[in-house]
């Protein structure tokens, strides 16, 4: 793999956050680099970031209540990886701005699980913003009609139940990423689930477990790598997991799942010094105003509209097409994450900025889109080193946790940040050497995040079987 260039130079990770990479190229002048140099974090930075995560990490981790804290470092029920006992045909019902039923089938001593059957149902708008009843009565009518296209209504299968939203002991601790249904807070989603199953009378679930969508990750790709311990979610969220040793009541240390929830780092204004006036103008929108500061840096949902409040700045300061705007760029939305990934390839980016730009309504000249792709360069790039930053405060902990001199894991990685971005990856890795240079971090898409729900019910049903919960 060839390094990527704009990790090598000093405007990434020096410790003095040089701009030299624009200036070298000759064709970004002095202004437009001093609107795009608050994105450019250094090396320095990057580490005092990691520096403030763990301190909330670790104050998430003695929280008392979910008040006291941004990182809520919620403990689950998972204790350890999948070790291969579970087995047996399982459901799973993936939530995420919409709907996927699975049927999976995990088999004994260690063979290949098995997706034996899958369907994705729309979750409209108007359901995400609408009430309780209507949402639960949606996803009970996708595991119906997923269950009659089987032939299998009439099985009572155990359930993994994967929600990317906040949850705590089952319930809801808030509504993000386009969910906007306030009476769901507090209320536990398996009793929800299956109160309207009860009063629908045509099918049933058997054992059923809420597993957030990152620790599905993680058990998917450690049913194929033991070594995976942590787990990363890029996509219009973003989130952490990974395994705390924690002493239980007796006194004796075990490995806990802890879902980190660091979309909220930030929102005390421990990162306000890292935040340009692009961001806060961010926030300045409606939509989750003042909250999910590290996600808004992070995450796909964001990564676009920033982009867009810079080409506008731009355009205001006589910077970018020659001063001339159109209605569409000054919409809200109007400039997509999609179209970062497209700008920022090698071969075609700038033939493809002057057609997204055109399809604004813009008429750009070749200089025009080689601002606009380092913009977006500076916005993603920002975001992988962020993710970096965090990652590393995550194998660094586990490696000190367990006195290691040096600390080999795995990081079950899903989203299409991560996965459709064509430099996302390796600027994330190259950083996180840089910053993390005594752990050997590898990273692992998951086969299917359904599996790992289907694993973590998998457990459970096993320790019910044996009275153990």
């Amino acid at each position: 793999m060839n390094s990527d260039p704009t990790l090598n130079m000093p405007v990434h990770l020096n410790s003095c956050g040089s701009s030299g990479i624009l200036d070298e190229k000759g064709k970004i002048n002095g202004a437009v680099n001093k609107i795009l140099q608050p994105f450019r974090l250094s090396q320095q930075q990057l580490c005092e970031i990691s520096t403030r995560l763990l301190r909330d990490m670790e104050k998430g981790l003695k929280k008392q209540n979910n008040s006291d804290v941004t990182m809520k470092m919620i403990h689950t029920f998972v204790k350890g990886t999948a070790d291969h006992t579970e087995n047996g045909d399982f459901l799973v019902l993936d939530v995420d701005g919409n709907v996927k039923v699975m049927l999976v089938e995990l088999l004994k001593d260690g063979e290949i699980a098995k997706v034996k059957g899958e369907k994705t149902y729309d979750l409209s708008r108007d359901i995400l913003r609408g009430t309780v009843t209507q949402l639960f009565d949606r996803l009970a009518d996708c595991l119906y009609q997923f269950l009659d296209s089987q032939g299998i209504k009439d099985q009572k299968l155990p359930l993994g139940f994967s929600f990317a939203y906040p949850c705590e002991n089952g319930a809801v601790i808030e509504c993000t990423k386009g969910l906007e249904i306030p009476d769901l807070v507090n209320k536990n989603i398996i009793l929800l689930l299956r109160e309207v199953i009860r009063k629908r009378e045509d099918f049933n679930i058997g054992y059923a477990v809420l597993v957030n969508d990152v620790v599905a990750t993680m058990m998917s790709c450690a049913y194929d790598k033991l070594s995976c311990e942590i787990g990363l979610i890029v996509d219009d969220g973003t989130n952490t997991c990974y395994m705390e040793d924690l002493c239980n009541k007796e006194g004796v240390k075990e490995s806990v799942c802890i879902n980190t929830e660091w979309a909220a780092f930030g929102d005390d204004g421990v990162l306000d010094d890292f935040r340009t006036n692009i961001d806060k103008e961010l926030d300045q929108m409606p939509h989750k105003a003042f909250k999910s500061t590290f996600e808004k840096m992070i995450s796909g949902m964001y990564m676009g509209e920033i982009v867009r409040l810079i080409l506008v700045k731009l355009v205001n300061e006589k910077l970018l097409f020659q001063g001339l705007t159109t209605p569409v760029l000054l919409e809200k939305n109007s400039f997509k994450t999609q179209h970062i990934f497209e700008i920022e390839k090698d071969a075609e980016g700038l033939d493809k900025a002057s057609e997204i730009l055109k399809s604004l309504g813009l008429q750009p000249s070749r200089e025009d889109c080689d601002v606009v792709q380092q913009v977006c360069i500076a916005v993603s790039t920002r975001s992988a080193h962020l993710c970096a930053a965090g990652l590393a405060t995550i194998a660094n902990r586990i490696r000190n946790n367990r006195g290691l001199r040096h600390f080999d894991t795995t990081v079950g990685v899903a989203g299409t940040v991560y996965n459709e971005h064509p430099k996302f990856s390796q600027r994330l890795q190259e950083a996180l050497k840089l910053l993390a240079p005594e752990c050997d971090v590898s990273f692992m898409p998951p086969k299917h995040s359904g599996i790992g729900a289907a694993i973590v019910a998998g457990q459970e049903l096993w320790k019910k079987r044996r009275g153990l919960v």
